[in-house]
């Protein structure tokens, strides 16, 4: 490996030491609703983040929390040495993508079919240690 190459790659994996994400593959929610609940956290600090996604009345909060709860998880497991309650951990990133469809025929009147759309996601979240 060239000095270059040697020296980006030690100033990225740098800057990734204090991140940690947790990804939620296949969630059997369309990803419109998914964003509707992941842009009210977005870079918002993680304690305020859990109370928002408790107190939210849609199904897709439950399973942020779940995913938020376990990136904090990861940061934990992944800085052994830092103390949580000393750090400001925020939300830097979610990113809600578009998953598989599940494609099913609704029987119709008149010999007739309705197709009906499944649709799921794939959730990602980061956090970071504020700046």
């Amino acid at each position: 490996m060239g000095a270059r190459k040697r020296l980006m790659a030690e100033q990225l994996k740098e800057r990734k030491s204090n991140i940690a994400f947790a990804k939620l593959n296949n969630c059997p929610i369309s990803a419109r609703k998914m964003r509707l609940v992941a842009d009210l956290v977005r870079g918002v600090e993680v304690n305020k983040a859990l109370n928002i996604l408790q107190h939210n009345s849609k199904e897709a909060s439950i399973r942020l929390e779940k995913l938020l709860r376990s990136a904090i998880a990861n940061w934990e497991q992944k800085n052994e040495d830092l103390n949580i309650e000393d750090q400001v951990l925020i939300v830097s990133e979610i990113r809600v993508d578009v998953a598989g469809m599940l494609k099913r025929i609704q029987p119709a009147p008149q010999g007739r079919a309705h197709r009906i759309r499944k649709r799921s996601n794939h959730t990602t979240i980061v956090v970071d240690t504020q700046k």
